[in-house]
């Protein structure tokens, strides 16, 4: 009986096999899902990819880039992160790159010549935004040769190099969407596939903001290394609005706009743990010295102040910020966790859950901003203090300064509530806009080195939070504002701030020939964080 089953078993395996093995194995290759090489990707998908990555993680609201950029400080790791700046190996932006190519390859195949220019121009600044995005952080990077998957040793390009070619991408994005008709210009040019939902014109005044932050970025530079010519182009665009449209609000700005169902406020899961991020010193003490109303917006009182001490939640005094110097047990020492209210006695600040943590889709805080007309601004600024353009320095301060406070909802007169670390109320404060405008330490102080450092100091709280590592950028390549170092806190060897990453450890693996040229060519053969490249020297 048995025999029987197996015999009949045998049989019907053999008869389900027999077809099977007339398939031919080719065929079982074949994904057919996949577009074959001559077919077309639709650009619109290809920039979906690309917008919707654009910004990395850690560059979010209160992530990595923002401890590192002393706005805010973690006393408890688990939730927050460290704040250490022990970096090691700097990640890339080379998939940003991939992708430009490919919507490059894919837009040739267009027929439409509105859609070539854009998606031709896109491509373009993409590129550069990807180059510039690691070289500010490691130094010489692959550039020429990178993105060919034929050459997985691509060879080094000097830091110089890679800014040179970069600055011609974003000459030629600007033409190419320069021959845009007129009647389209403020259209929004991909609807489905572009996140920022940005117009033709849009998309050109961002891309011009963002050839300015370049130029200014290269002020170490700008008098001996002639064919960078960075006075000279950053005059050019500015005088020439007609073909060097920039941005001219904030309804201009790149953002990255939350919702709920897709793509929420990365932060908000964390809304239970407020405890744990406390607002830094290095900016409170820049706001509350100067009766900044935006310290309202993102720092709550500490608690001790207004618990213990008795102080009005309007009264700048009650806004304390923690050292980034200070170690981490030593601040969760002194924080309340269990989040009653009357309570707490801690010493310091915390974000302010009321806008950055009672809304999923992130809509009661201001949008996260990639390139913004408030960095314009004092970009221009400075570009006029150091004496690269002409023009009114101050009205262009005053206008980026006048530009953050409206990203940030506040005006005149406001009624502005408060809250404690948890969302609860605390009482309302009246903005005064123009008790903060005419402060000492806000009035321009002219186009000399102590009106430099209001410029910086001021981009740096506009930049609170967003447009990734630019607030530490601008510190590396100024000085401005004093960052916080030398204590425990900072977690290096000397307890000082590095001035870079490694290189990323994919290229030490498997470009190493290429790798060890390119640290004996810039730093003697070291890959220091400490070590100077070209960009600040």
């Amino acid at each position: 009986m048995k025999k029987s089953f197996y015999s009949k078993l045998i049989a019907l395996g053999s008869i389900i096999l027999l077809p099977m093995s007339c398939i031919n194995n080719d065929d079982l290759l074949n994904n057919p899902n996949s577009i074959p090489e001559s077919g077309i990707v639709p650009p619109t998908l290809i920039l979906n990819r690309i917008t919707s990555h654009l910004v990395m993680p850690e560059e979010f609201f209160f992530d990595q880039a923002h401890r590192q950029n002393q706005y805010f400080v973690s006393n408890y790791s688990y939730y927050w992160g460290t704040n250490f700046y022990n970096w090691t190996n700097s990640k890339d932006q080379y998939s940003l790159l991939l992708y430009a190519n490919r919507l490059e390859e894919q837009n040739e195949k267009s027929t439409n010549a509105n859609d070539k220019a854009y998606y031709a121009a896109l491509s373009k600044f993409f590129k550069a935004y990807s180059f510039i995005w690691l070289s500010q952080r490691v130094g010489d990077i692959p550039m020429k040769e990178a993105g060919d998957s034929k050459n997985l040793r691509p060879k080094y390009d000097t830091q110089e190099e890679v800014y040179v070619h970069s600055l011609q991408l974003l000459e030629e994005a600007n033409e190419l969407l320069n021959n845009l008709p007129v009647e389209i210009q403020n259209r929004v040019a991909d609807a489905s596939g572009d996140i920022f939902h940005l117009t033709y014109l849009q998309w050109q005044k961002v891309i011009n903001s963002f050839h300015l932050r370049t130029l200014i970025s290269l002020s170490k530079r700008a008098d001996d290394t002639p064919e960078l010519k960075v006075k000279e182009t950053f005059a050019k665009i500015i005088n020439n609005p007609q073909d060097y449209p920039l941005q001219s609000s904030n309804k201009d700005n790149m953002s990255y706009v939350f919702n709920q169902d897709h793509n929420p406020n990365p932060i908000f899961r964390k809304r239970a743990y407020t405890y744990g991020a406390n607002i830094s010193k290095t900016i409170l003490d820049l706001t509350t010295s100067s009766l900044d109303p935006r310290t309202y917006a993102f720092a709550t009182p500490a608690p001790a102040k207004y618990n213990t001490e008795g102080l009005d939640v309007a009264d700048f005094k009650a806004y304390v910020g923690v050292s980034t110097n200070t170690g981490q047990a030593e601040i969760f020492a002194t924080t309340d966790t269990e989040g009653i209210a009357t309570n707490d006695r801690g010493p310091y600040s915390y974000m302010n859950y009321k806008r950055y943590l009672s809304s999923q889709d992130g809509s009661n805080s201001e949008p996260y901003t990639v390139i913004g007309y408030s960095e314009l601004c004092f970009n221009i600024a400075e570009a006029i203090n150091r004496g690269w353009i002409s023009g009114d320095a101050n009205q262009w301060y005053l206008n980026g300064i006048k530009e953050s406070l409206e990203l940030f909802g506040l005006k005149d007169g406001q009624s502005f509530s408060i809250g404690d670390r948890t969302g609860g109320d605390l009482g309302e404060v009246k903005i005064n806009v123009d008790q903060f405008l005419n402060h000492k330490n806000v009035a321009y102080k002219g186009n000399n080195s102590q009106g430099l450092e209001q410029i910086i100091q001021q981009k740096y709280i506009a930049f609170f939070c967003n447009s990734g590592f630019e607030a530490f950028y601008n510190w590396r390549r100024t000085g401005f504002p004093k960052f916080e170092e030398g204590g425990v806190g900072i977690g290096t060897a000397t307890n000082k701030i590095p001035l870079r990453w490694m290189y990323p450890q994919g290229e030490i693996t498997y470009n190493s020939e290429n790798y060890l040229q390119a640290i004996q060519r810039q730093y003697n053969g070291s890959d220091g964080t400490f070590d100077k490249m070209w960009l600040i020297k």
